[in-house]
């Protein structure tokens, strides 16, 4: 972990005074923790600037009240803002009307995973927690960089190595797009309210992967139907769950790949050789035209 590579931004808002502004208190039932720790709020920026992001026009999911969002303004040239609740959103224009009408800030109200997002060239945000694998997952082809907030046993696979226990599907296909690595745990109460769960930062440095694919979208089937048997031996993952990823002869696949691969388990088994495999069965496996979701 990196915490000491990030430099510190402060921002000109307390985060306190932001929530006594909104007139609003988290909602932990609803999956709405506003992280009010002054100095994590100070990092955020610092660990993008740290590696030299382009910050011309950041990408921030989930504002609240905008206590990122303000110290997103003091490094940023341009930030777009997505808030799903109405009445924060109505707040952050509040708020932040100057920066608006100075054409630094856009607040777009709506649902992350439906709006049609802007061209950016970073991401920063503190990620709701339910939404935060689809989130990420929308974000990730997008191809930059991010630093985003995660609860930390999500983070944590997302950057995991192969044969580690917290190594698995998200590893891989975060690890398709991007180096991922977790530059800080957040305790519970950095946020109001607390959570129930830890957080943890993660940065990821957008780069192609040292291997190659056949087809994206099978590729991805492929992973999710390997491994949610990831306790079988890859022969009886692949035979098992050609419902999933599309195979209709998931048999030819299994004779044809290398011994010693088929009698590993998913947990063991590389990116790079994840996708090998998924290049024979693609060839070999008579894939129908789309895998089942």
């Amino acid at each position: 972990m990196n915490g000491e590579n990030a430099t510190e931004t402060t921002g000109e808002r307390d985060p306190d005074a932001l929530l006594a502004r909104a007139g609003v208190r988290g909602d932990p039932d609803h999956d709405q923790h506003f992280l009010v720790d002054d100095r994590v709020l100070d990092r955020l920026p610092g660990y993008a600037e740290a590696v030299d992001v382009d910050l011309s026009h950041v990408l921030e999911i989930g504002a609240g009240t905008g206590a990122l969002t303000d110290r997103l303004l003091a490094v940023a040239d341009r930030v777009t803002a997505v808030e799903r609740d109405p009445d924060l959103a109505a707040f952050l224009r509040r708020e932040f009307a100057a920066e608006i009408d100075e054409g630094r800030l856009t607040v777009l109200e709506g649902d992350a995973l439906e709006v049609d997002l802007p061209a950016f060239t970073a991401s920063i945000s503190n990620l709701p927690y339910g939404p935060s694998s689809e989130l990420a997952f929308r974000l990730l082809p997008e191809g930059r960089p991010m630093i985003l907030m995660f609860q930390r046993e999500f983070a944590e696979r997302m950057a995991a190595d192969p044969d580690t226990d917290d190594y698995g599907r998200l590893s891989v296909t975060a690890g398709h797009y991007a180096d991922v690595e977790v530059v800080e745990p957040v305790p519970k109460e950095a946020f109001s309210p607390p959570p129930a769960v830890q957080s943890a930062v993660v940065r990821t440095t957008p780069r192609d992967p040292d291997y190659e694919i056949p087809d994206e979208e099978f590729f991805m089937e492929f992973l999710k139907a390997v491994f949610t048997q990831r306790r079988k031996t890859m022969r009886n993952a692949v035979r098992n769950t050609a419902h999933i990823s599309g195979l209709d002869n998931p048999d030819a696949v299994v004779e044809a790949a290398d011994e010693d691969l088929m009698s590993a388990r998913a947990g063991k088994v590389t990116p790079a050789e994840f996708a090998d495999l998924a290049t024979l069965a693609y060839e070999v496996g008579e894939p129908g035209e789309h895998p089942s979701a």
